[in-house]
């Protein structure tokens, strides 16, 4: 049985949605100190709805070798990855010109 995408009515195998709304998305990379002078990459703007934040956060940490979180609409990772995570999302389709980093 084919399983057919509820938004473009094409089959999943072939459904480009989520392509499409990486390229929409308005991602804010930014640096956080924590408890400790721990410091936390956090990704935010990136809607629950058209991509998936746990298996982007997953693909990330591994990338990163590091350890973080998806929660809130927000992706945490922990360690100062802004540089990386900036060339990461971008390289996984991302709009270069929507990611804006502090």
């Amino acid at each position: 049985m084919n399983d057919i995408c509820p938004r473009c009515g094409l089959n999943k195998e072939i459904c480009v949605c989520e392509e499409i709304a990486k390229e929409e998305q308005q991602v804010r990379v930014t640096l956080i100190k924590r408890k400790f002078g721990k410091l936390i990459t956090v990704i935010e703007g990136i809607d629950e709805k058209d991509v998936n934040t746990k298996d982007l956060a997953k693909k990330l940490k591994a990338k990163f070798a590091c350890g973080g979180t998806a929660k809130d609409n927000k992706i945490e990772l922990q360690g100062n990855h802004i540089n990386k995570v900036k060339k990461e999302l971008i390289e996984l389709g991302f709009n270069p010109d929507s990611i804006r980093t502090k």
